[in-house]
């Protein structure tokens, strides 16, 4: 199985590592493409073949052609090793790269059914650039089969484009045994991060504009005049320099500590008290869905698939997007009732039970094996 994905700490990344892990320990040979090594990629399992795809830096070009390095890189495997099927994650460019890939094999008679799932902005925000939207649509209904990781997405996929295609919903999942099986030595010191007597707010992201970090700003602003707490930021990205103006002009430098990425996550989640989550957009949101696995309550917007994961008045709150004044409001009341927030936590794991890979693998093992025998 080739699977294509991005390299970095968002959603798609992490899933299609975690997917691809989970196949090969199954028996399967999976092989990764992608510009860089997966953040989460273990190497060192049995059966996991990683290929960099190598961007020549020809200075005619002002944007090197990276869908058109990722294309040659598939079918040099194909050919040498073979694969049985393709499964990219993110349609762009990766959908469009796959397609040429199929058709430069077909040509030498080789046959490679392509798998697409769709996790979000590649149609909720950059599907929508004019510049690519024809080609992205092509794509998607030129792929085998298509999945997408919410309800919410597969609706605003056919808001956005005309698919011809079925879209089957797969949802994100985790591997709730990282979230309660933490070694000591793995386990920060809740000591390091606040006072005993305080509660912990956490948030992570890529911090781009849409996760609204400024919101998560304001939201502890409130709590913390009621609430004896600190807020931890872990995640790196463009918006965090506005994002650190309001912490200075709000005098809150003592009390949020941002950390930038952390490969042991569960850890620091599991050593907090409450998760923010006020995304302007989020097809799934699989980072509150590890908050809850480590056992946090979730304050979120009702965005995009949040609702689907974050239950209201069960597992956290949701709120309409940018009412702080209600997120901030919520997370005191629940924050002050220990009882409660202890509940909330229970419930939360119990959530997150339901997305455990186990309950989710075996749906892309029957795609897959419902592509190959179409295929053939």
């Amino acid at each position: 199985i080739g699977i294509v994905c991005y390299p970095t700490f968002g959603g798609s990344g992490i899933v299609a590592t975690e997917l691809g892990m989970e196949l090969a320990k199954k028996g399967n040979e999976i092989h990764f493409f992608s510009y860089s090594l997966p953040a989460r990629l273990n190497t060192t399992l049995p059966n996991i073949f990683f290929h960099r795809v190598t961007i020549e830096n020809y200075p005619l070009f002002q944007y090197q052609p990276y869908d058109l390095a990722l294309s040659t890189s598939i079918v040099d495997v194909a050919k040498k090793i073979g694969l049985d099927l393709v499964h990219v994650h993110y349609a762009i460019p990766h959908a469009y790269a796959a397609y040429m890939s199929k058709k430069m094999l077909e040509e030498e008679n080789i046959k490679l059914p392509i798998i697409t799932t769709l996790h979000g902005t590649d149609i909720t925000l950059v599907g929508q650039y004019p510049g690519y939207k024809s080609a992205v649509e092509f794509s998607i209904n030129q792929s085998d089969a298509v999945t997408s990781v919410s309800e919410s997405l597969k609706k605003d996929t056919h808001k956005t484009f005309q698919i011809k295609k079925e879209i089957q919903v797969i949802p994100n999942f985790i591997d709730n045994s990282l979230f309660s099986s933490v070694e000591p030595p793995l386990l920060c010191l809740r000591s390091n991060f606040a006072e005993k007597e305080e509660k912990i707010l956490i948030h992570v992201s890529n911090l781009r504009k849409v996760k609204r970090i400024e919101d998560v700003i304001e939201i502890f602003y409130r709590v913390q005049k009621e609430v004896s707490s600190q807020l931890i930021i872990v995640g790196e990205g463009p918006e965090w320099n506005n994002a650190e103006k309001l912490v200075v002009k709000y005098g809150l430098s003592d009390r949020v500590k941002s950390v930038g990425w952390l490969r042991n996550l569960y850890s620091i989640l599991r050593l907090s008290d409450l998760f923010i989550l006020p995304s302007a957009e989020e097809s799934f949101g699989l980072a509150a869905l590890e908050a809850m696995a480590a056992g946090l309550p979730v304050i979120s917007s009702n965005a995009g698939g949040l609702p689907e994961v974050n239950i209201n008045n069960v597992t956290g709150y949701t709120f309409n997007v940018g009412d702080v004044d209600k997120m901030a409001k919520a997370a005191i009341s629940l924050l002050k009732n220990e009882k409660m927030l202890n509940q909330f936590k229970q419930n939360a794991k119990e959530q997150a039970q339901k997305f455990d890979i186990k309950n989710v693998l075996f749906k892309y093992e029957n795609l897959y094996k419902e592509v190959l025998n179409e295929s053939n």
